[in-house]
């Protein structure tokens, strides 16, 4: 009898000892996990912060974009209207190379400071497509500086 109950306590002293080391392995399986959880989140919060400062960047950037590109229409459109009205002419300065066998007569002499060689004046049609041209090539201009301020703000 006695080996009996010597057998049942040591079962119980050793249940007992291993219900501990569960106990306790149970518990640093939670802190890990709490503390995997912390850092997760810690992580997402900083992840957050950065996509929310890109946005913003992003977005300064496209109200940049969009205020270069109104003011260069502006200006085109101003460009456009004095031309419209003769109130500018746009004119271009005429090679002085005899041998390139090329004589455009130069038109009068506008009342203004005018340096350099012969000009002629450029009929407003022809100026109104070459401001045209322009304005194409300037919004394109613009378009790209913003394309690479968006790479450059995403890249980073």
């Amino acid at each position: 009898m006695l080996v009996l109950i010597g057998a049942g306590s040591t079962w119980q002293l050793q249940g007992w000892r291993y219900g501990k080391q569960l106990a306790e392995q149970a518990r640093l399986q939670a802190e890990t996990l709490n503390q995997l959880t912390l850092i997760a989140a810690t992580a997402q919060l900083a992840e957050q912060d950065k996509r929310l400062a890109l946005e913003q960047r992003l977005s300064v950037s496209e109200q940049t974009h969009y205020r270069k590109l109104s003011d260069a229409q502006k200006d085109q459109d101003r460009l456009r209207d004095r031309l419209a009205t003769s109130d500018l002419r746009l004119s271009v300065l005429l090679s002085e190379d005899p041998a390139s066998g090329c004589s455009v007569p130069a038109g009068t002499e506008a009342s203004g400071v005018v340096h350099g060689g012969a000009r002629a004046q450029l009929d407003p049609a022809h100026a109104q497509r070459i401001v045209a041209i322009t304005d194409e090539g300037d919004r394109g201009l613009i378009a790209l500086a913003a394309c690479q301020a968006y790479v450059r703000g995403v890249s980073h």
